[in-house]
């Protein structure tokens, strides 16, 4: 495994004095526009070859980095589910954070697609939105109560960003229930948002069952991006404050 970074040390630090130059891509045959773009951006972008080295699955790892250096919500001994987990650069930090590897937390992941096998991560392939997916994870978990509930789930894009937003906060909404079913109390719920106006009820309802919900955008994520997290910490049951 990766060594993983201290709290805090997460970043991706370059020397003074040194200027990258920045790799152009040409446009190949039977290649769109959009994918060279892609590409291009890929290959210059810092996260992307920060990850590479560090061994972490993909630069998403440096967002939940971010995102627990500040909050310290992957405690060591903690239960985690990791939804839409591939190609698992969550499940990853997860691990090495809660110590999975070591034997004192747990770390539970689903995807629709097969990831390569992460120490310390139990893994199944599912589609979170099939009615029997919960029952599977459910079943995973031999009735262990869960400290964290993680979503990086995200629907292929379309092209129409209301589509998309609506699309992935079908995702989200979906998320939050599962976590309202299985949290323990005192548990957090972080997922992935797009902005687009129709989060406000969804952190309505969040607002109902945590203590404190926010919103985080970390570094990693792309500026251009309309991508954002949701941080809902301190879970209770509905109508009820904890004690």
């Amino acid at each position: 495994m990766a060594k993983q970074p201290s709290r805090g040390g997460a970043g991706t630090s370059r020397g003074r004095g040194t200027r990258q130059l920045k790799t152009r891509v040409r446009t190949a045959r039977g290649r769109k526009l959009s994918s060279t773009r892609w590409l291009e951006r890929q290959l210059n972008d810092p996260y992307v070859a920060e990850a590479k080295r560090l061994g972490y699955r993909s630069r998403a790892a440096f967002k939940l980095l971010e995102i627990d250096d500040k909050y310290e919500l992957l405690k060591p001994g903690a239960v985690v589910v990791d939804l839409g987990s591939a190609p698992g650069g969550w499940s990853q930090i997860a691990a090495q954070r809660v110590k999975s590897v070591e034997g004192e937390g747990r770390v539970i992941a689903i995807d629709l697609q097969e990831v390569e096998p992460i120490p310390g991560v139990e893994f199944a392939v599912a589609d979170f939105m099939e009615a029997e997916t919960e029952a599977l994870l459910i079943k995973m978990l031999d009735g262990a109560r869960v400290d964290v509930v993680l979503s990086d789930m995200a629907a292929p894009a379309s092209g129409h960003k209301r589509t998309d937003h609506m699309k992935i906060m079908a995702l989200c909404e979906a998320a939050l229930a599962f976590a309202c079913d299985i949290l323990a109390p005192g548990g957090t719920f972080v997922a992935k948002v797009l902005q687009g106006g129709a989060e406000n009820d969804l952190l309505v309802a969040m607002k109902r069952s945590f203590t404190t919900v926010r919103h985080v955008k970390p570094k990693a994520s792309r500026s251009d991006s309309s991508e954002l997290y949701v941080l809902a910490t301190g879970f209770h049951e509905a109508g009820s404050e904890p004690d």
